[in-house]
């Protein structure tokens, strides 16, 4: 995900940073994850006018652990693994390398 799109990525059914079909899969999983919230069938006609259903076993498959994970990780006091930093970190690098080098961000 490129980093705009991260950076707006609790605003997403309003950001013109996603398209429609982004923030259907994304609507699916704030619905799968959010407690008290439900795939209603509207949602999951929009879910089906963009993913095969193929894709949507997949994509339900995915949502599904890493709501498992969070909550086995959770109740056992697994400490995060600073992803998002670690990751951000390896970007900055990168681009101070390229840089150097006058390499443009593109490139």
């Amino acid at each position: 995900m490129p980093d705009e799109q991260f950076a707006e990525l609790a605003n997403y059914a309003e950001s013109d940073r996603f398209d429609d079909r982004e923030r259907t899969a994304l609507a699916y999983a704030d619905s799968m994850t959010i407690t008290g919230r439900d795939v209603d069938d509207a949602l999951f006609a929009r879910l089906s006018s963009y993913f095969s259903p193929d894709e949507i076993i997949e994509l339900t498959a995915i949502i599904a652990w890493e709501n498992s994970s969070s909550k086995f990780n959770r109740a056992l006091r697994v400490p995060s693994q600073e992803l998002v930093e670690r990751d951000k970190a390896r970007r900055a690098e990168r681009d101070r390398r390229r840089a150097a080098r006058g390499v443009s961000h593109e490139g």
